[in-house]
């Protein structure tokens, strides 16, 4: 098949903004060019999926964090702001991009992420990903609750989702909530139960985030019968891990 004009493969040098702002002229570069018209014939549902990675998508996201990491450690070594915002525009390590028109219409995901609400750890920034590639839950502490199992059962049956990963983080405000003894709103409290559930004794902030993550893991099939059938069958994988803020990367627990 001839390549098609729907994926862009590493696009150096063009910044996040100015990559979206981009697509436009893209597009008509793209339509002078015959032999790249025959993506746009193929079914929806093949256009949706040309972002997906050829191989195991645990494995694409660690890859992509990595790249990610790196161009936030040399973010890190500038003392400007304008510079790393800068740096971070143009490195940001996007792989793929699908049509607006296309994903008007639908989507089709290759992973989901169970991740805390916190401004810090959007799941899509740290694992270089573009619209409709990740289906993304997020609550405070990435606690697996009703409507977040919910959700994720809609993606996996919904969609054919083979991966979710209940991403914690470091410094997380949920999980340091539940290791103190202040009170909170009844409704903090009541967010916060799962997460002190988990915790082991005497254990630091970093052991609580670990535990709590690998507890949210195991929860969902425990309370989900479609998400534990999912598993039983070999059609999903669920992987806890934790994000390391400061130096953006991805541990898997």
């Amino acid at each position: 098949m001839a390549p098609d004009r729907d994926r862009v493969q590493r696009w150096p040098g063009l910044g996040r903004r100015r990559f979206l702002g981009g697509l436009t002229l893209l597009g008509t570069v793209l339509a002078l060019q015959p032999q790249r018209l025959e993506a746009a014939t193929l079914p929806l549902g093949e256009r949706l999926q040309l972002c997906q990675p050829p191989g195991d998508p645990l494995q694409e996201l660690l890859r992509r964090n990595r790249e990610f990491a790196a161009v936030w450690a040399e973010a890190d070594r500038s003392g400007d702001p304008l510079l790393r915002a800068r740096l971070l525009q143009e490195r940001w390590p996007l792989h793929c991009a699908l049509r607006p028109r296309a994903l008007a219409l639908g989507q089709r995901p290759w992973a989901a992420v169970l991740a805390c609400a916190d401004s810090r750890v959007a799941p899509d920034w740290i694992f270089a990903s573009g619209s409709g590639e990740l289906f993304e839950v997020r609550t405070a502490g990435n606690t697996a609750s009703d409507a977040g199992i919910a959700s994720l059962e809609y993606a996996v049956a919904e969609l054919a989702v083979p991966l979710i990963l209940v991403l914690g983080h470091s410094g997380c405000g949920a999980v340091a909530a539940a290791l103190a003894s202040r009170p909170l709103t009844p409704l903090l409290e009541e967010l916060v139960l799962p997460i002190r559930a988990a915790l082991p004794a005497g254990a630091s902030l970093a052991e609580a985030v670990a535990a709590h993550a690998r507890a949210a893991a195991g929860a969902l099939p425990q309370r989900s019968a479609l998400l534990a059938e999912a598993v039983s069958a070999g059609r999903l994988a669920i992987q806890p891990a934790c994000l390391d803020i400061g130096s953006g990367q991805v541990s898997l627990l």
